[in-house]
């Protein structure tokens, strides 16, 4: 199975994904989530397989959900899923998925327990430090 990423190329922790996954070899299909939307289905089924809630999957910052009132208690899952039906912004990222399963993927270290090989090292996160050191040993 080739490896999906749903993804926001203007988010440098979802690039950083991307490029993890490319230079360890895969060729991953990328999905821009903010272009094609989201349906329910899979929506429901990408955060089930995660095991995440609608709540624990939604960007609070640089995102709307302030304003929409999605971070205040007691907004119901069926809420802030329409929400991001509606909004896709809304949804964290990047998601990816692979054989291992589904994972959000932040921080970015979080996809190497999803891939059977590391790109080779170093490998660095997007904010400097090191995933991968030059033997190609994961470090976080």
């Amino acid at each position: 199975m080739t490896p999906i990423i749903f993804h926001n190329p203007d988010c440098g922790t979802s690039r950083n994904v991307l490029a993890v996954l490319e230079a360890a070899g895969y060729r991953p299909e990328v999905v821009e989530y903010l272009k094609t939307g989201w349906t329910r289905e899979l929506l429901l089924t990408l955060l089930t397989v995660s095991g995440l809630t609608p709540r624990q999957a939604l960007r609070e910052t640089k995102s709307p959900a302030k304003e929409l009132g999605l971070l205040e208690d007691g907004v119901s899952h069926e809420t802030i899923l329409a929400a991001m039906l509606e909004t896709p912004v809304l949804v964290n990222r990047p998601l990816v998925v692979t054989p291992k399963g589904v994972k959000l993927c932040r921080p970015s270290e979080l996809v190497l327990d999803l891939i059977d090989r590391y790109p080779p090292g170093p490998f660095a996160k997007e904010d400097g430090q090191l995933m991968i050191d030059a033997e190609g040993q994961r470090l976080i």
